[in-house]
């Protein structure tokens, strides 16, 4: 549970919901029906958190203009079927029916052997950019010998490592000092390491709604009360507005977004965007952790005028920590990830390792440094876009001739797509992909409290094909599912990455 009580105003409400008449079988359907299917669909999509107190019934019908017996009636419908429960004197607030859900446990990766029988698009990542990273590894072993004469301990990350980090910055319009930056065991090291240090157990987090996964599970783990804030559909980025209200009322320590080619949906904010945030949350007293993972996977060109800048550039008070990783860029086996935030806050995170990871492997180190140093890391960079490219083409082809009724937003960039399935259940069609040879990450592991029921997340990560041969598969089990498949089981959260 996000253990917070949001409100949903009945201006807000109304202008969310869909102002069409609602028909099933060609026939309009009530208006009170309407109205609660209206409700449950922002609930189930996490456009309205769970436990978010509703408006009184006289409220919501001035707002939308209609009687309060239709109204009451909407709302007694909602409590009926589980999404909304009333407490008298205290109002009504959103739910979702219990035992409704699917587990949603991750489950390990693929092993290799079942590659020729199961088609994995659980984990958003591609092999190797090769010779590149072959050639890195190469470069760092001639460099060892100097590190190998050292006890090897480097919390804060190997000095040329930050310095080369801090020179990208710094080309990049962001002038930074090789002391803002620590080295860490990937983006999620990053994270964790902020997590850790940064908040109490009991803290409230403000997140993107849907997310990161696995970043939702750490920060679950560490005893963080989550704060969803629902991301605007088709692409259009964040609900400032919403953002304002759960900043000013919440008043979360802590506030984690990933601006760039988001995941899952793979949304592009843009400056004017990332601007508002970063005022809103410095004058909230909260820390932004902007994950920039994925921000040099562009696939499509720009639109007219420069890329967005990183959040840092709009920081004037030191309330953004920047993450960045080569774990996407360049491999995911290629675990090293870095915080860019002020020295005192650097300092802090680094006293976090001793309990955490201690550092990073130092080969690794020394790779990431050569390829930043040699202009390897954008030969590389740009292979593993290609590559990504071809594959997003494939599974948007794939997917508009095999199940045009699924509903998606092409993104720019990124590695993942956030696909509305129509009417199946996101976690039912997990498990009956996993028996028909697919396996796919439910919407609801992206969520809080059983949102996304109706979504999955689909990667870049196979094509030709492999890419039609997945979606067939998908079809076959998104058919299963309409004739009573899927119904029991695990396989609703897969690992995801």
């Amino acid at each position: 549970m996000s253990q917070w009580t949001a409100s949903v105003g009945a201006p807000h409400l109304a202008r969310l919901l869909d102002p069409r008449p609602q028909r099933a079988g060609g026939r309009r359907i009530p208006a009170y029906r309407g109205l609660a299917d209206g409700i449950r669909v922002l609930v189930l999509e996490g456009r309205i958190p769970v436990a978010a107190r509703l408006p009184a019934e006289r409220e919501l019908a001035l707002a939308l203009g209609i009687s309060r017996t239709t109204a009451a009636a909407a709302y007694e419908a909602l409590r009926a079927e589980g999404f909304a429960r009333s407490r008298r004197g205290a109002g009504t607030w959103t739910a979702v029916p219990e035992g409704d859900a699917l587990p949603t446990r991750g489950l390990e990766p693929l092993p290799p052997d079942a590659a020729g029988s199961v088609i994995d698009l659980g984990c958003a990542a591609l092999p190797a950019p090769e010779p590149w990273l072959s050639r890195a590894v190469q470069g760092a072993l001639a460099d060892l010998p100097a590190y190998a004469a050292t006890h090897g301990d480097f919390p804060a990350g190997l000095p040329v490592l930050r310095e080369a980090i801090a020179e990208r910055y710094t080309a990049r319009g962001i002038p930074t000092r090789p002391e803002q930056i620590m080295v860490t065991t990937g983006a999620m090291g990053a994270i964790a390491a902020a997590a850790r240090r940064l908040t109490t157990p009991g803290e409230r987090v403000a997140v993107e709604s849907p997310s990161y996964a696995n970043v939702l599970d750490l920060f679950r783990d560490s005893g963080s009360r989550l704060v969803p804030v629902a991301m605007r559909e088709a692409l259009a980025g964040w609900d400032l507005d919403a953002w304002k209200r759960v900043l000013r009322d919440a008043a979360p320590r802590m506030a984690y977004v990933m601006p760039d080619y988001h995941n899952p949906t793979g949304t592009l904010v843009d400056d004017d965007q990332r601007r508002g945030l970063v005022d809103t949350a410095r004058a909230a007293g909260t820390v932004i952790v902007a994950d920039e993972s994925m921000a040099e996977l562009t696939l499509d060109p720009y639109p007219p005028g420069a890329p967005p800048r990183p959040m840092a550039a709009f920081d004037r008070g030191g309330s953004v920590i920047s993450v960045g990783s080569a774990s996407k860029a360049i491999w995911a086996g290629l675990r090293i990830g870095w915080v860019r935030a002020a020295p005192d806050v650097v300092r802090r995170l680094v006293t976090a390792r001793a309990y955490l990871d201690i550092g990073s492997p130092v080969v690794d180190q020394l790779a990431v440094a050569w390829l930043l140093r040699t202009g390897g890391w954008d030969e590389a960079v740009a292979t593993r876009r290609e590559r990504a490219r071809e594959y997003r083409d494939d599974l948007v082809a794939a997917l508009r001739d095999q199940l045009p009724d699924w509903e998606f937003a092409v993104p720019s960039g990124g590695m993942t797509m956030w696909v509305r399935t129509a009417d199946v259940s996101g976690s039912r069609l997990a498990v009956a992909g996993e028996r028909l040879g697919v396996r796919v990450p439910s919407g609801p592991r992206f969520g809080i409290d059983g949102a996304f029921e109706s979504y999955v997340r689909l990667p870049f990560t196979v094509g030709g094909a492999v890419a039609r041969d997945a979606v067939a598969r998908l079809a076959a089990a998104a058919q299963a599912v309409r004739h009573g498949g899927g119904s029991e089981g695990e396989g609703a959260g897969l690992f995801v990455a």
